[in-house]
C-alpha cells in the first residue's frame, strides 16, 4: 500500500510541476538596419544635390525610406456576447394488439400484443463572453518602403528586458503622409493594414499561463 501511495504523490508532484514550466514565447526578429538607397552622385561644385536637400520651410516629417516617425499608441477594445439555447422534444407511441372475434389475445388475462413507448429529451444551455484590452504608449519605427501613391510602409520594434523577464512590442502597416502631425507623429488608429503585438516571456509570464493539464481540460479535446 506505502508503494501505491508513494507513487501517487510523486505523480501529482510532477504534473504540478508541469504547469509551472515556462511556456516558449513568440519573439520578434530582431530590428535590422535598413539600407538606404546610394546618394546621387555629387557634382563638383555643384550647390544642390538631389536626395541631400535640408526642407528650411517645411514640417520634419517622413517621408523617404530610412526616415523614421513615432507612433501613439491608443488601442482600445471591447467586446460581449452572450448565447441562450433552449430545445424540447417529447414522443409517446401506443398501439393496441389484434382483436379476435372482438376479444384481445392475451396470456393469463395479460395482453400481448398491447405496446406503449414515451420518450422526451431537453436541452437548456447558455454562455456569455466579454473581453476587452488596452494599449497605450509611444514606438518609433522606420520607413521600409514608399508605395506609388506616397503612402509609406512603416514597421518598428522595441525590447525591454526587466528583471523578472522581458517585453516585446511589434508594429507594422501602413500610413498616409497626410496623417502624420506636424511633430512627425501618428495616432495607431490610423494605420492601415495594422499588425500590433504585445508579447513577453519570464517569470510573471510563466505563472500568469494555465498548465498544460488544465489546458486540455478546458480545450475541446475534453471528454467532458
Amino acid at each position: 500500500m506505502a508503494p501505491r501511495f508513494a507513487c501517487a504523490v510523486l505523480g501529482g508532484i510532477i504534473l504540478a510541476g508541469c504547469g509551472l514550466l515556462p511556456a516558449k514565447q513568440h519573439k520578434p526578429e530582431p530590428a535590422v538596419a535598413r539600407e538606404l538607397p546610394p546618394p546621387t552622385p555629387r557634382t563638383d561644385g555643384a550647390i544642390y544635390q538631389a536626395g541631400q536637400q535640408m526642407e528650411l520651410f517645411a514640417d520634419l516629417k517622413a517621408r523617404r525610406v530610412g526616415d523614421i516617425l513615432t507612433i501613439k499608441l491608443n488601442e482600445s477594445t471591447a467586446a460581449s456576447k452572450n448565447a441562450e439555447t433552449k430545445t424540447s422534444k417529447a414522443t409517446g407511441v401506443a398501439n393496441t394488439g389484434p382483436t379476435i372475434f372482438g376479444k384481445t389475445i392475451t396470456t393469463k388475462g395479460v395482453p400481448i400484443f398491447n405496446t406503449s413507448m414515451t420518450g422526451s429529451d431537453s436541452f437548456d444551455g447558455a454562455g456569455a463572453v466579454t473581453q476587452s484590452n488596452s494599449l497605450a504608449g509611444h514606438l518609433t519605427v522606420t520607413v521600409t518602403d514608399v508605395q506609388a501613391n506616397g503612402n509609406l510602409v512603416v514597421q518598428g520594434d522595441k525590447t525591454l528586458k526587466l528583471n523578472q523577464g522581458e517585453e516585446f512590442v511589434h508594429i507594422a502597416g501602413v500610413i498616409r503622409p497626410a496623417d502624420i502631425a506636424s511633430d512627425n507623429t501618428v495616432t495607431s488608429d490610423k494605420i492601415a493594414d495594422a499588425h500590433i503585438s504585445y508579447s513577453g516571456k519570464g517569470v510573471v509570464n510563466s505563472t500568469n499561463r494555465v498548465g498544460w493539464l488544465a489546458r486540455f481540460f478546458n480545450s475541446p479535446f475534453a471528454p467532458f
